[in-house]
């Protein structure tokens, strides 16, 4: 597998992998701006921020598990076998999020109050959530499609709709947070959440638009129940149980910063807010695995298969220490973005040192995650999280609190956890698929 092919499809998923933690990030630095109560403002889009992105992740697993299993019947050269397969998974995705949309709403403040939040950042919590919870069935309708888009070896349109929802998300908050003299009423926190809703909204529109006129895929729902909907099924289920324990790590993180105080969970929602966009920028290199893995196991061309795994992980790498040389260089700057708050500033600037440490470690685990997930290996990938979590993780941060470590403990943890998946990945690759390659090749 070629640099340029790999980068063809790395570079427009790179784009548009990032489009939801700068959808989040937008929300974030405009909140934390607003001249009134702009801390707490932020503290709460942390909080919902966090729990949002664990719905959206448990249930946006189904992205991979469609592009895999059309990547596999692409290298097969069986794509017909698969046609009716794209509109029974969607209908199950959407049907899904519509359940935790409306069985979340009634209890928003007893689960915001879960993660610690009270008083005034309780309040802007529920306000922001009960809006921006309504683009939750729009994202997980848009991931789906992009699914559909990579399975068939395409991260070009994704890009396009991940471009067109990022301008548009930053033209709303700009527009309605802030308003317009005479035209507009500012309304702050508020009009964040819409703004989110409404670029989320609009992507869902082009997605639906691009894939029906750019591909063959036929979104009418026909009988009978597809064979392989088993294995979705069964798959999803896996990387949901998988995403559970990941969003656990997440919850516990945000609840543990926001014990601290507002301050405090504010810088983490910063720190956060970077690693994610890190995370989602390697992560690029991981949908080009997945796509291009799921492709090389269907023709069953191991040796490819390795050859290109260990490219894909050497770009990442490669990518991770970039982004940790510039980002090392200018935290007061990237900081600043998000807030003027000088007692915030001082508390993130004092930890992010450990958020740029651990990118070399981010790019195994996301590369190598990526590249698993197109394999189908979605039964490995589950016990591997639920081990780093229960096992590394929890009891870290269990320690880093007792002796008081604050931030930095809950972002050694997350090192910890992140150097566990890196670390199990790799040496199940090596443990299975070189024996193939090694058998694959002509002795």
């Amino acid at each position: 597998m070629t640099f340029k092919r790999i980068h063809q499809l790395a570079i427009p998923a790179i784009i548009s992998g990032i489009a939801e933690p700068v959808l989040s990030a937008t929300d974030t630095a405009i909140v934390g701006n607003i001249p009134v109560e702009g801390t707490a403002s932020l503290a709460a889009v942390g909080i919902v921020g966090t729990f949002l992105s664990m719905l959206i992740w448990i249930l946006a697993q189904t992205r991979s598990v469609i592009s895999a299993i059309l990547s596999q019947y692409l290298g097969a050269g069986n794509l017909d076998a698969v046609k009716t397969l794209p509109a029974q998974a969607i209908l199950c995705n959407v049907a899904v999020s519509l359940l935790v949309l409306f069985g979340t709403l009634p209890f928003m403040e007893q689960i915001f109050t879960l993660l610690k939040a009270q008083g005034q950042v309780l309040a802007h919590c529920i306000t922001y959530y009960s809006i921006r919870v309504w683009g939750f069935p729009l994202t997980l309708f848009v991931f789906a499609i992009f699914g559909i888009f990579r399975g068939l070896q395409n991260t070009f349109w994704p890009m396009v709709i991940a471009l067109i929802g990022v301008a548009t998300n930053i033209l709303l908050d700009i527009l309605l947070v802030y308003g317009i003299t005479d035209i507009i009423a500012p309304m702050g926190l508020a009009g964040a959440a819409w703004a989110s809703v409404g670029a989320q909204a609009l992507m869902a529109v082009l997605s639906l638009v691009l894939l029906l006129q750019k591909t063959n895929v036929s979104l009418r729902l026909r009988g009978p129940w597809h064979p392989e909907m088993n294995r979705f099924l069964i798959m999803s289920g896996n990387l949901i149980l998988r995403s559970i324990a990941l969003n656990t790590t997440l919850i516990l993180a945000v609840r543990e910063a926001t014990a601290l105080g507002t301050h405090y969970v504010a810088a983490h929602t910063i720190a956060m807010q970077l690693w994610l966009f890190f995370a989602f920028f390697i992560d690029g290199y991981g949908g080009a695995g997945n796509i291009l893995g799921g492709k090389l196991v269907g023709a069953k061309a191991y040796k490819e298969l390795v050859s290109m795994t260990k490219k894909v992980l050497l770009y990442g790498a490669i990518v991770a220490g970039i982004l940790g040389g510039i980002a090392s260089s200018i935290p007061e700057q990237l900081g600043s973005i998000f807030t003027q708050d000088p007692a915030v500033l001082a508390i993130f600037t004092d930890v992010f040192y450990l958020v740029v440490l651990v990118l070399p470690i981010n790019a195994l685990a996301f590369v190598g995650d990526g590249v698993f997930k197109g394999l189908g290996e979605t039964g490995f990938l589950r016990n591997v999280l639920i081990g780093a979590t229960v096992l590394g993780f929890i009891p870290t941060l269990y320690i880093a609190m007792q002796l008081d470590g604050k931030l930095h403990g809950i972002w050694i943890a997350i090192t910890v956890w992140m150097l566990w998946r890196g670390l199990a990945i790799i040496f199940k690759f090596y443990k299975k698929y070189i024996p193939l390659a090694s058998a694959a090749t002509p002795s």
